[in-house]
């Protein structure tokens, strides 16, 4: 039977290289949440195989990093990480080493980040080579950089970040000599590339602990740092605290993303995307749910039409979970919330986008010459048309030839 999953397929490579003769160990995070009893996402390796001698090992092999040691190989249709054992030199760019030397398992669980990631497991015999105090940190739910916390941040500055979100996603807590080390380094974070610090806001804001993520963020100096311009205040953090505490455990990174943003204004917000270099996708979201979230507390009741095209939009359940959090921490009665779901349910799905009754070439051909009066027009029916006021195609162009005359 084949390989059927990344489990399986990073098992098969150690067990290959360990025939051939090699130590070879499962690495990382995966060791770390296999101890808590979490599902691991990625499963990497780690050995004494130098990068020449893995490619020989495995039939079908991509060298992705190999000044660093790392080959991705493939089993199944898994790649599988596997990284020689390495000692770190000196860091330049406070991202990555100048140069690194191949070592022993002890040197490469000392030069990585924290204690909980510090760790191998051989998953051939299922024992646990922990040379850094992994497994006691794990038992005392601490976060602990390896070795001096200071030089561990110097050396990659996204690491204080990565320690408050890896607090988090695992509901630990930061040891002190770390966190001082956070609070006085914090202003290095501003040099690390938007990408990798938006990677670490969205697994942080994607996690079931990310109202605490955002308080230690604000404790440790870093919040201000993350983005240019940012403002904050004890009040504006523990109100949005509370936000996002009460979004649910599923909530993802644009619905994370808007309510820690739920305080900046419009033209802010995208500023703030921008900097964080999100994805045109997520600033529509983003600024999406803002603006329905601003609608929604208008007294006004939506119209139907309303309705049908906060439906259609990027995130209508996502709108309903942020404002149900925006309304509770308000103090306000959430009912309402489940009132227009309930309502949204009524809705025929092919009646929330439906085609529309009547288009420009209708126009024409009734004689009316194209401007820019046929697009109001033409919105103005269909959103008549969503609301349900008419039936038919008669009926829309008998509309349309009224709106044209007035």
């Amino acid at each position: 039977m084949g390989v059927r999953s990344t489990e399986e397929a990073a098992v098969a490579v150690v067990r290959r290289l360990v025939q051939r003769g090699h130590v070879a160990y499962l690495a990382g995070g995966c060791v770390r949440d296999r101890l808590l009893g979490r599902r691991p996402k990625d499963f990497d390796v780690a050995t004494d195989a130098t990068p020449r001698r893995v490619v020989e090992c495995f039939s079908r092999t991509r060298e992705v990093g190999v000044q660093f040691g790392v080959v991705l190989v493939k089993q199944g249709r898994f790649w599988v990480e596997v990284a020689t054992f390495r000692a770190d030199l000196s860091y330049s760019d406070g991202r990555h080493p100048d140069a690194v030397v191949f070592g022993s398992a002890e040197e490469d669980a000392k030069r990585r980040d924290f204690t909980v990631n510090g760790m191998f497991l051989d998953p051939l015999t299922d024992r646990v080579i922990d040379f850094v105090g992994g497994q006691a940190d794990l038992q005392r739910r601490i976060i602990r950089a390896i070795g001096e916390p200071a030089q561990r941040f110097q050396e990659d500055h996204l690491r204080m970040l990565r320690a408050v979100r890896l607090a988090a996603e695992i509901g630990f807590e930061i040891d002190a000599d770390t966190l001082e080390a956070i609070r006085r380094l914090a202003p290095l974070v501003r040099k690390v590339s938007a990408e990798r610090i938006r990677e670490e806001l969205a697994k942080l804001l994607a996690a079931d602990g990310r109202g605490a993520g955002l308080r230690r963020l604000w404790e440790t100096g870093l919040l201000p740092h993350l983005w240019p311009g940012g403002q904050w205040t004890d009040e504006r953090v523990a109100r949005t605290v509370s936000l996002l505490d009460r979004l649910p455990p599923s909530a993802g990174f644009e619905l994370g993303l808007a309510g820690l943003l739920i305080t900046n204004p419009m033209a802010e917000l995208r500023s703030v995307c921008r900097a964080l270099a999100c994805s045109n996708a997520t600033v529509r979201k983003v600024t999406w749910l803002r603006a329905n979230l601003e609608r929604l507390q208008q007294p006004e009741p939506l119209e139907l039409a309303e309705l049908k095209r906060m439906m259609a939009g990027p995130g209508f359940a996502d709108m309903i979970l942020l404002w149900r959090a925006y309304r509770l921490v308000h103090g306000l009665p959430a009912d309402v919330c489940d009132e227009l779901s309930a309502r949204a349910e009524r809705v025929p799905p092919d009646r929330v986008r439906p085609r529309s009754l009547i288009t420009g070439e209708d126009l024409i051909r009734s004689g009316y010459s194209p401007g820019p009066k046929f697009k109001r027009v033409l919105e103005r029916v269909y959103y008549q048309q969503l609301n349900e006021e008419l039936g038919d195609r008669e009926a829309a162009l008998s509309l349309a030839r009224q709106l044209l005359a007035d």
